[in-house]
């Protein structure tokens, strides 16, 4: 059966089950995955691990899997890639809520930026924080200062939202070293210094325009804030009344996102440094370069942040069933949203499995588009049809590396920029970063279409004219 078939015979089923039966996202992505399974041949699958670079043996041995096994790898994969993450962040972002450390570092935002440039704040620091950091551990420890901002002035919610989402999202695509533009800049040669440069350009234009539509679409449409698992809304109003002496300090209230952060982006800088040095660092670079490799990593990081974030919870309430009771909650928050996102992601790797990337590899030969758009709608194609942005970067850079050759008229940090922004369209129901924003933002899923799919829609089309009008104008051959 021809890929795109089957990824069609998912979709619908996805779409059928969450919108027409109305079931619950987990069983309906689990379902979808089980048909894109089932439907999938075994030799779509031996191919499909072919083309991606394992052996002989490890390809005839997925081939041969039965569709359980190939169903439970793929929903652990994703779950072993954020469950740690979502756990700890949902400690976080409970106990900074419970504790009243949130509110504690909106107060200071207003003060520094004043409340008319609070989303230019939060779109600002979530594109810098996002730069080191994977796009999905800014949202996490982000989303609690949404909400206590949200809770000040309802009407902005939407927007506060929007913001974060369109400053962090086109980092992680963009600029290095996050892994799919790293990997792009390697493939294509271009230097790190270069991509770095060329996706803060195209970054910024494009967080631009999705600010626009962000002001647009809330000024239209009102996003109403609700009640999720980890949090009520009666618990985030009641410290609004509080006076600063009431809440923790600011410092200590801001510690537990900041210590990630720097923790995560101290291992990004030693790894860049040993790989550049060759690893021929002394003693004490060496045992520093170790230190940020343990205590650096995404889970050793959250891990050590929820543990501070924690004690401010403790030292807030003081009380041991209060206590014991908050952290339960966070728990069995993320661990809804850990099936949720664990199940999008199976249901994306069963689409990938197909084979699709392979046939749109096949389909891309056939035509004679420009080279900037080609790469951009191949990429695109790729991302809506799996759900993954690495992997459809991943992907088009291996056909575009092909057809591309030499004699390019511009630079090639533009078709990598192209690539870059191509990888945001489509983001739906197969992407685990769809179920994150929607479940942790308490959104319906018709609101993430039109506040996160839609909002990535325009960055990457913004994107692309940018590419190609500065690709004309300052083509850096």
């Amino acid at each position: 059966m021809d890929p795109i078939l089957i990824i069609l015979a998912g979709t619908v089923v996805v779409l059928f089950c969450i919108i027409v039966l109305k079931l619950h996202a987990v069983i309906s992505l689990l379902i979808a995955a089980m048909v894109t399974g089932l439907l999938t041949s075994p030799e779509l699958i031996y191919n499909y691990a072919v083309h991606s670079g394992v052996s002989e043996q490890e390809a005839q041995s997925m081939s041969a899997m039965g569709i359980g096994t190939r169903l439970a790898t793929a929903f652990g994969n994703t779950s072993g890639k954020i469950g740690i993450l979502i756990a700890f962040a949902s400690i976080i972002g409970t106990s900074l809520m419970k504790s009243g450390a949130a509110e504690r570092i909106v107060r200071g935002l207003l003060q520094l930026f004043g409340k008319k440039n609070t989303s230019l704040a939060l779109l600002s620091g979530s594109f810098t924080l996002a730069i080191p950091v994977f796009f999905d551990t800014v949202f996490y420890l982000m989303i609690p200062i949404v909400k206590s901002m949200g809770v000040r002035n309802p009407k902005k919610f939407g927007l506060y939202l929007m913001a974060v989402i369109a400053g962090g999202v086109m980092a992680h695509s963009l600029v290095p070293p996050t892994p799919g533009p790293l990997f792009v800049a390697e493939e294509m040669g271009i230097d790190i210094g270069t991509m770095i440069i060329g996706g803060l350009v195209i970054g910024i234009i494009t967080v631009a325009g999705g600010y626009a539509y962000s002001v647009w679409v809330t000024r239209k449409w009102d996003l109403p804030m609700r009640d999720t698992p980890d949090i009520s809304m009666e618990d985030l109003k009641k410290f609004s009344d509080q006076e600063n002496k009431d809440l923790p300090r600011l410092w200590i209230s801001v510690f537990p996102i900041l210590l990630p952060i720097v923790l995560i982006t101290g291992n990004t800088i030693s790894k860049m440094l040993v790989s550049r040095t060759n690893a021929n660092l002394n003693s004490f670079q060496q045992g520093i370069a170790e230190v940020f490799a343990t205590v650096g990593d995404a889970n050793i990081a959250l891990a050590i942040s929820s543990f501070i974030a924690l004690y401010l919870l403790w030292s807030k309430i003081k009380e041991v069933p209060k206590f014991k009771k908050f952290v339960f909650e966070s728990l069995t928050s993320a661990g809804i949203i850990i099936l949720i996102t664990a199940s999008g992601g199976a249901f994306g790797q069963m689409m990938q499995q197909t084979g699709i990337g392979i046939r749109i590899e096949g389909l891309a030969a056939n035509y004679h588009m420009a080279l900037l758009p080609m790469a951009f709608f191949i990429t695109a194609a790729v991302r809506t049809a799996q759900g993954s942005a690495t992997v459809a970067m991943v992907t088009a850079i291996g056909i575009m590396s092909g057809l591309a050759g030499s004699g390019l008229q511009f630079h090639p940090v533009y078709l990598a920029m192209a690539i870059g922004c191509g990888s945001k369209i489509f983001a739906w129901m197969n992407d685990s970063g769809y179920w994150i924003i929607t479940k942790m933002s308490g959104m319906e899923e018709k609101e993430t279409i039109r506040y996160f799919s839609m909002l990535l829609l325009v960055m990457g089309f913004t994107g692309l004219i940018a590419v190609m009008i500065l690709s004309k104008v300052l083509p850096l051959v």
